[in-house]
This record gives C-alpha cells, structure tokens and sequence, in this order.
C-alpha cells in the first residue's frame, strides 16, 4: 500500500498530443497516480482496466455537487460561488443516488434503445445529404476535409432535431458546448454555461407550452408515479445529452477513419464484409476512444486502489483511452475489425455509463457505411504526423482530417 507522492507527474501537452504513449506509460508503470492535468487540475489518475471499473462502481467515489467543489478548489475558498449556471447543476454526472437514481429512470423511459432504432432513415437521409454536398463541392484533386464537411455537421444535426433546436440556433448552441469541453478558462466555460443555460430555459418553457416531436418535448412531459424532471433537471439534462451525443460522435467518426485509412488490410476487410459494421464500431470505439477521461469524481474516505491509497476528499478520474489500450485485450495496440466487441469502456460504467451510446453506434455505422459506399477510394492527404488533437484532456478528437475521395 503506497501513500500519496510528494510531487505530482506534470503531464504537458503530450498528454493530448501523443495521448496513447503517455497513457501506455503511466499505466506500465502504476495503475493510479497522483497527476496535474494541462490546464492545472490536480487528480488521482486512473489508467487500469480493472481498477477503472472497480472506480466506477464503488459509492466510495462521490459524484455529488462534485463541480461545486471543483469550482471551490480552483478559487481556493470554501465558500465560493460557482461561476457555472445553477441551471447545471442538476446533471447525472453531478448527481449520487437515490437522487440519480430518480432521474436517470425517469430520462430513461424517454431515451431508450427503442426511441433510437426509428431515427435510422433519418440518419440515413442527413448523411447521404451531407456525402451530396461533400461530391459536389471537392477540390478536383478529390480532396476533402471530412472534420468539418462530415464528421462534424453529421451529430449535430441529428442531435439538435432529436432535442428539437432550431436550426437557427444551432451556431450559436454548439459553439456554447465546445467552449464547455474544451480545456479553456473557466471564465469562458462559465460563460457559456450561463449562454446554454439561458437559452435552454426558453426553449424548455416553449415546449412545454407548446410541445413538439421531440426529445426535449417528451421529457418536459415525462412522468412516473407523478414525479416530473424539474427546469434545472431538464436544462442539465439536455446539456448532457447534447455534449455526449455530439462531440462523442464527432471524435468516433474522424478518428475511427483515421484509423481506418491507417490499417489499409482492415479498410479493405470492411469493404468485403459490410456486416462486419457493428464489431467495426465497437472496435473503433475502443481502439480510439472518443472521451478520454471520466467526469470527476472525490472520495468520501480513504481508498485503496490498484496499491495505492487515494485519500478523503482527493479528485479521481479515470482514462478510459488508457483502459481500453491496456491487457485486459489481446494485442491491445492493434486493430483488429474481427475483435468481439465486449468489454470496453468508451461509454463508460457503472451508473453514469453513457445513455447516448445507442445513439453513438448507429450513427457510427451510418457514417462509415454510407461513406465506404459512396467512395471506392479513400486515402489521408496529409502526413499523419502533422495532425493535431484538440486541446481538451476530456475529449480525444483531431482538430482537421483532409482525406482525398475518388
């Protein structure tokens, strides 16, 4: 059993940029460790399969107000007011049980595997839209930049239908959530909280007033045994949705073709085998995983975990980039389309694994079947060294992809 370290591992931009060696490393060498994030947030580190899953069903690691306390820590005063919208506060990823419990069923009953299976014509029909514009606006060398022409507008517009934002607002909407991920001030994460919040205020009240075919409609309406999911309940709500159902989807999508164009053999198994589309995305999923760390939690007491004693009070997050690389699974470094896609943990688990990930799946088998279909070709026109990540140590997403079409 080993106690916290004197001084923390520093980890720098090579956290984001060569984000699986670094992960690699830290996991060889211990499981759990006490690091400072880019951006200066001190957290106990966990990077091993078991322990991740071990974290993330244990009540002694707390998610309750755990933004407040976050928020607390980088003022450093006990009494701080957040800088972040009330509003927010009443998320899942915020919430312990029963109080998670109330609300993740009552979101449940609206956002469900079955409410996702009949989006797929429309998913189809956004995509083969999006492919349209992409053909016929190419440069004559075939080249495209798939982020911001495909990858990008695909999840953004079948999440803002599905919670029924207009397209009007869409802008403005999706810039607030990339501000909220990002790993920027937090004044700016602040001050888009107060924008999204604001405005989803509005919005809930208008449907609930007037009530459309969509998401956010339903769950104004939802109700069990008479209990309803209040305003900030519903604001939070949506907010989540939309960060999970967006940006996750985004990273899936360009980095699951990167990887795709970087394994030529496993390009070409896909094209033979199109039934292979699930497994191709369970395996995507977990080869480049999309999130990279977990929402925040803090421990209640004393913990020990993988060896190491984490104590009362301390930030934990968990790397599920780094778990779904580690020997849990044979030859973890390769791609393989063929790999049983059980067990990893790009969606999390526990009980704040991921609602959106039916949602997630078939948008991902959408996006590269449909794409695979449309172009027989598909090749990186760029050297793969000069790509970049984004900067954000929660989510692992490309910041460009030019890939050239034929």
């Amino acid at each position: 059993m080993t106690t916290i370290p004197v001084e923390p591992m520093v980890l720098g931009d090579d956290f984001i940029q060569e984000a699986h060696r670094v992960a690699a490393d830290m996991r060889q060498s211990t499981p759990v460790r006490f690091v400072v994030l880019p951006g200066g947030f001190p957290v106990w580190l966990i990077t091993g399969y078991a322990e991740a899953r071990a974290a993330m069903t244990d009540p002694r690691f707390s998610s309750h107000r755990v933004y407040d306390r976050l928020e607390r820590l980088r003022l450093g005063d006990d009494n701080a007011e957040s800088q972040f919208s009330p509003d927010l506060a009443e998320n899942l990823l915020n919430l312990d049980p029963p109080n998670h419990t109330r609300l993740r069923k009552l979101v449940a009953k609206v956002f469900t595997t079955g409410s996702v299976a009949p989006l797929r014509p429309r998913i189809e029909q956004i995509t083969d839209e999006l492919l349209d514009e992409m053909a016929a606006t190419m440069a004559a060398d075939g080249v495209v930049e798939l982020l911001t022409d495909y990858a990008y507008p695909l999840p953004i517009r079948v999440i803002c239908e599905l919670l029924g934002i207009p397209a009007t607002d869409r802008k403005d909407f999706i810039g607030w959530s990339r501000t909220m991920v990002a790993t920027t001030t937090p004044e700016e994460i602040g001050a888009a909280s107060m924008h999204m919040a604001g405005y989803l205020r509005t919005l809930v009240e208008a449907k609930r007033h007037d009530p459309g075919d969509d998401l956010l409609s339903r769950l104004v309406h939802v109700s069990e045994d008479g209990d309803r999911i209040t305003v900030p309940e519903l604001i939070s709500t949506a907010v989540v949705l939309l960060t999970g159902g967006f940006e996750t989807t985004v990273n899936l999508i360009s980095s699951g073709l990167l990887a795709l164009v970087r394994h030529p053999d496993q390009l070409r198994l896909l094209r033979d085998q199109p039934t292979l589309l699930p497994q191709a995305v369970e395996e995507l999923l977990r080869y480049e995983t999309p999130n990279n760390l977990s929402s925040p939690r803090y421990t209640t007491e004393p913990v020990e975990l993988g060896g190491i004693t984490i104590p009362a009070g301390h930030f934990v997050m968990v790397s599920w980039l780094a778990a779904n690389r580690s020997e849990r699974f044979a030859e973890p470094d390769r791609l393989d389309l063929t790999r049983p896609g059980t067990g990893h943990l790009a969606f999390g688990h526990g009980i704040h694994r991921c609602l959106g990930a039916p949602l997630a799946r078939l948008e991902g088998e959408i996006a590269f079947g449909r794409l695979l279909d449309r172009f027989g070709h598909i090749e990186l026109a760029a050297d793969p060294e000069t790509l970049r990540w984004r900067y954000s140590t929660a989510m692992h997403g490309l910041e460009t992809l030019p890939v050239r079409l034929s």
